[in-house]
């Protein structure tokens, strides 16, 4: 497949974004020629060197409409005269571009729906914004036949909305030799987004019946209203916001955790029928970790029991599974011991000999 160029892209920064850097890497390794395209943010650093090409674009707003509307015109006029021989657009996000691009130069595109972008929790709340997500969608993912997503979940939607067969690649974890660590210093572990429906507002006041300490890596759209929940709460001393983490020390972080944390409110589909990165980050460090009652990971934890889930998240739910988390030693060194064999099953390079097939199949 060498000489085979592929763009694909995202609208966040490119540092962060653990999951674009294995898709991005395994083509590469496979000989494709390829460039990840995303958005430099305010405090945004150097990008770090990869097997593959990136670029970044700096946009004045850092959210909002006229965000998107900047970033999708400078998107498209940067595709529009770069060599490629497939485009692939990460999420509802940046499909516009590669939608119009791809049918004027007539080549090949390719969907990446890591997310059910028109379920979103952000996007179901606010009316006129689902029905600009909704129009997108309809008039975009119809044409786009050939792409993956995250889980069976998910591509059952795609299929029963628009007669599109997506392949399933999950966000697993690269399997890497590991073995756990000592962990005198506890902690519970939340990665990832610090974004609405993520259930902040019930885990950081259910951190008053908890001792263990809590470490948060990421941000997001409720990031501020976290810090804020925080104080109120009087739990400076308990809570830590380290904001974005550079993958490799959030690894060490990860590996050390006693608890890790993957809470979603069911506010839009997206997050019931979601498969999140974290879990399995969480699972390939062998913590076992606090969960929702989700079709996608009740189907993994049938298989090896490695979380506590529960069906609603409130306070009490919550303060009530850390407690057992953490208390409970043999129940935790069970979850601990099934994480250890799940990542054997759930892992990168079993995710990625599906991801290479949907491109080995695209130039066929």
């Amino acid at each position: 497949m060498k000489n085979k160029k592929i763009i694909l892209t995202v609208i966040n920064d490119l540092n962060f974004d653990q999951r674009m850097i294995r898709i991005c890497t395994s083509l590469a390794n496979a000989g494709y020629d390829v460039e990840l395209v995303g958005r430099s943010h305010k405090n945004s650093k150097p990008l770090s060197k990869k097997s593959f090409q990136q670029k970044r674009f700096a946009i004045g707003p850092d959210k909002g409409k006229m965000m998107y509307l900047l970033f999708w015109i400078r998107l498209f006029f940067y595709l529009l005269f770069q060599k490629a021989d497939a485009l692939c657009a990460i999420d509802l996000d940046t499909i516009l571009p590669v939608y119009f691009v791809s049918r004027i130069r007539r080549i090949k595109r390719v969907y990446d729906a890591h997310e059910l972008f028109t379920e979103m929790q952000e996007v179901v709340t606010r009316p006129r914004e689902k029905k600009m997500w909704d129009w997108i969608e309809k008039v975009t993912v119809p044409n786009f036949p050939v792409g993956y997503t995250i889980g069976e979940c998910y591509a059952d939607v795609f299929r029963e909305k628009y007669d599109v067969q997506y392949s399933i690649v999950r966000n697993a974890t690269i399997l890497r030799p590991f073995s756990i660590p000592p962990k005198p210093d506890k902690y519970i572990l939340y990665q990832g987004a610090v974004n609405v429906g993520r259930c902040f507002e019930f885990l950081i006041p259910a951190m008053q019946h908890i001792e263990m300490p809590l470490i948060i890596c990421g941000a997001g759209n409720f990031y501020d209203e976290a810090v804020m929940l925080t104080k109120q709460y009087k739990l400076e001393h308990k809570i830590t916001f380290k904001g974005y983490v550079p993958p490799q020390e959030l690894k060490t972080i990860t590996e050390k955790a006693w608890v890790g944390i993957t809470l979603f409110e069911a506010v839009g589909p997206s997050n019931r029928l979601s498969m999140a990165n974290r879990f399995f980050d969480y699972m390939h460090s062998g913590v076992p970790q606090l969960c929702m009652a989700y079709p996608e990971y009740e189907r993994v934890n049938a298989n090896f029991e490695l979380a506590y889930l529960i069906e609603e998240p409130n306070i009490d739910n919550i303060a009530k599974a850390l407690s057992t988390l953490i208390y409970d030693e043999s129940y935790h060194r069970k979850l601990q011991d099934n994480a250890m064999k799940a990542r054997e099953v759930y892992n990168w390079q079993e995710e990625e000999i599906r991801l290479l097939k949907v491109y080995e199949n695209l130039f066929a």
